[in-house]
């Protein structure tokens, strides 16, 4: 790593770091559900920010996999406004720094309601929400110290994933072979993030001047994805710092589409899905393709992009997966398109924001 990381440097290990981290599995997940009741099917995940965005990617597969319903919650708004289900069984609360104030303080409110599983899960295995919980997921990607989450956001999505998939397999819904073919299926995936950030610099060096000139930002999802879209919400609203939005396919042609207008830049997160939501998905493409001449897409389905303003990464068949792969053209576009626009992400602002406003236990250290 550089003497001085960078979010790019942060991108830039992912492939590495994550590999070691399946190649661990399932060390950390057994340490994590040591004393879990297996038969929990009522779970609740809390986080904000970056957090809750890991959480919606990867819901779907965990849900699929281990038979569990998992509800997903911004903490600071259960802590204050939220009934406690008395049948509540497991609950995670992710916070990648654990000190998130608004995460621990909402754990509280369930430890002090009923006895209930609770599981940190964060990068600092010694950290504040982890006093609070009854185990700890350490997502082993280390603490990353600049204020735009990467690295750790990947982290977060796999081990969260991981943590499903083991369940199913304690659970016997899943055999020791479909267990280690899911593994595969994993690596396989991380193998390609490389190529995919290759791929992604060319795609913006392609669309440079568009990217630099664009006064607003929207990415359509649907599904498992639809956490990648906010993410990319997220990332966008950080690093670049235009008006930027994630938002669910049929969520956006109940109002957003109005907002449309030529200078307007979309972007499709195109993954596999049942043939009716691939149509409808291609519909409204092609609908705003008429209205705006800045649409892009981004295929987890294609092999090879068929024009300048399509971003091809290969063909992911699981599409609960999908959200593993698909946030990583977005990360490397927050980092190039900022600079392109002239913002230098590695100064740090508001340093006192944290502090001032409480959102954190103590200040953040960053680079």
């Amino acid at each position: 790593m550089l003497d001085k990381p960078t979010m790019l440097s942060y991108i830039l290990e992912e492939q590495e770091k994550l590999t070691a981290i399946l190649a661990q599995y399932p060390a950390n997940i057994d340490q994590a559900i040591e004393g879990l009741d297996l038969s929990a099917k009522n779970w609740l995940v809390l986080g904000t920010g970056s957090s809750i965005n890991a959480a919606q990617s990867a819901k779907y597969y965990m849900e699929k996999k281990a038979k569990i319903k998992l509800d997903i919650q911004e903490p600071y708004n259960f802590s204050h406004y939220e009934m406690i289900d008395p049948t509540l069984q497991v609950v995670l609360g992710i916070s990648q720094s654990g000190q998130s104030t608004s995460t621990i303080e909402a754990m509280n409110k369930v430890n002090a309601h009923h006895a209930v599983h609770t599981m940190a899960v964060t990068s600092i295995p010694d950290s504040e929400i982890t006093k609070v919980t009854s185990s700890t997921l350490d997502i082993l990607s280390g603490q990353e110290r600049v204020g735009y989450v990467t690295l750790g956001f990947s982290a977060t999505v796999l081990n969260l994933m991981l943590l499903g998939l083991r369940i199913a397999v304690k659970k016997q819904l899943l055999s020791e072979t479909q267990e280690q073919q899911e593994l595969t299926d994993f690596k396989n995936l991380t193998a390609t993030f490389n190529q995919s950030i290759e791929k992604t610099i060319a795609f913006f060096t392609n669309n440079r001047s568009d990217f630099k000139a664009a006064p607003r930002f929207t990415a359509i999802a649907y599904g498992p994805t639809v956490g990648t879209a906010q993410e990319m919400e997220t990332k966008f609203s950080e690093t670049i710092r235009v008006p930027s939005q994630g938002v669910e396919l049929e969520a956006f042609m109940h109002g957003p589409y109005l907002e449309i207008n030529p200078e307007h830049r979309l972007f499709f997160i195109d993954t596999p899905a049942k043939a009716e939501i691939i149509e409808k998905a291609s519909l409204l493409k092609q609908y705003e393709q008429k209205h705006t001449a800045h649409v892009f897409t981004i295929s987890l389905r294609k092999e090879t992009a068929e024009h300048d303003h399509e971003l091809a990464l290969g063909s992911c068949e699981d599409e609960y997966k999908a959200p593993y792969l698909a946030i990583i053209p977005f990360q490397v576009l927050c980092w190039y398109i900022s600079k392109e626009k002239g913002i230098d992400i590695t100064q740090r602002i508001f340093t006192d924001f944290s502090q001032a406003v409480k959102s954190k236990t103590t200040v953040q250290d960053y680079v």
